[in-house]
């Protein structure tokens, strides 16, 4: 049941915006995505496979403005967010095989990830589909630093259809969990921390070398 990190997510305003940052801060235009209609959000994506992580990617996510209201509080906290100050890193997803059974064992730590939603979106290479843990009032928890769940299924990881981006994670540390929440969580290579400073820290190679990225 150890999860391990699936991917980075920064939101934006805007996907427009999003890219706009993703050039600017990291020295690549970042690839398609898609929409989701659980939510009414739309992404983009890259690859930031490295040896520590890698299946890992990147994901700039910002509500959708051609989508219906999802009638529901959308993942990741994105409804209210303040992101008049630009794009930011928001949050970790971490990938499991037994999305219940770790849920289960967080919420014996003492914390509530929330129940599996089914999700999907289009692809060109076919329709993807996975299984997520969204708490009903789309809340993150520990500022974020607390992993959504995911779980691919027998869906094919999209990295898989990632080109090489040129942005490699080579470290990642997460503050702020409890001692039995990060145990339970397992998370190989992710560095866990406590006592102040920002949730999520995400250090990354890039064309425009070494970038660090800081969640609020």
């Amino acid at each position: 049941m150890t999860a391990r990190l699936d991917h980075l997510v920064v939101a934006a305003k805007s996907l427009d915006e999003g890219v706009r940052w993703c050039e600017a801060t990291l020295g690549i235009t970042p690839g398609l995505g898609g929409q989701h209609p659980l939510m009414g959000t739309h992404n983009r994506l890259f690859s930031l496979a490295d040896e520590a992580f890698p299946q890992a990617f990147f994901e700039i996510i910002a509500i959708d403005p051609s989508a219906a209201p999802p009638g529901r509080a959308r993942w990741f906290g994105l409804d209210g967010l303040d992101l008049e100050e630009g794009p930011r890193l928001l949050h970790v997803v971490a990938r499991c095989d037994a999305l219940a059974a770790l849920s289960d064992r967080l919420s014996a730590a003492g914390q509530d990830i929330g129940p599996a939603l089914a999700a999907s979106r289009e692809t060109p290479a076919g329709r993807l589909e996975w299984q997520i843990s969204v708490r009903d009032d789309g809340r993150l928890l520990a500022h974020g630093a607390l992993p959504t769940l995911i779980d691919w299924g027998c869906t094919r990881h999209p990295t898989l259809s990632m080109p090489a981006s040129g942005v490699a994670l080579h470290k990642l540390t997460l503050r702020g969990l409890a001692p039995a929440v990060a145990r339970a969580l397992g998370l190989p290579g992710v560095e866990m921390r406590e006592g102040p400073g920002p949730a999520i820290t995400a250090t990354l190679g890039t064309p425009r070398g070494r970038v660090t990225l800081s969640s609020h």
